[in-house]
């Protein structure tokens, strides 16, 4: 009996991290509008995929969470060709996040502060379901979560580990952390 327990549970596990290996979330439409964007820093192509949405009109406001301290908004627009009116009207540097998880409580506040009822979250396509649960447990309950994700060619260790956490989260979600 105990064996067969084992057996489900490791066939489980095993059967979870193929889907969340094979099935990783894509871009949006091109279409789509949404109240705000939310990158957030990590691998490349994110913050670069980020603004051309927002240049594309496809939402007024774009927040770029996690961004390092000593990284001013002159040298951000340089690094990222962002023109001087976009960066004064639509982009905020979010520099209070280090991690998935205090990036989800700074875009929070930001939503709020900014009454976006919707939402365009951009990150990896490895990351985005971490990063979306985390986002969701942090955002108020009438704000819809888009979620838009980066391609990316991650190696088997990090979507081992990126499973892992995901699970972790899921499981402290359930018992209420």
């Amino acid at each position: 009996m105990f064996r067969r327990f084992v057996a489900f549970i490791v066939l489980v596990w095993l059967f979870g991290f193929l889907w969340f290996a094979v099935a990783l979330p894509g871009p949006l439409p091109a279409n789509l509008r949404t109240d705000a964007i939310i990158v957030l820093t990590g691998s490349s192509g994110r913050i670069e995929h980020a603004l051309k949405v927002l240049e594309a009109g496809k939402a007024p406001d774009l927040l770029v969470s996690g961004v390092d301290r000593e990284v001013r908004p002159r040298e951000f627009a340089v690094q990222f060709h962002v023109p001087a009116r976009l960066m004064r009207c639509c982009v905020t540097l979010g520099y209070r996040a280090y991690d998935t998880r205090s990036n989800a409580i700074e875009a929070a506040q930001w939503v709020t502060e900014h009454d976006a009822k919707s939402v365009r979250l951009v990150t990896a396509d490895w990351h985005m379901r971490r990063a979306a649960l985390e986002l969701a447990r942090e955002m108020p309950a009438d704000v819809r979560i888009e979620r838009d994700g980066v391609p990316s060619r991650p190696s088997l260790g990090a979507l081992f580990l990126e499973y892992h956490k995901l699970l972790a989260r899921a499981a402290l979600n359930l018992w209420g952390r």
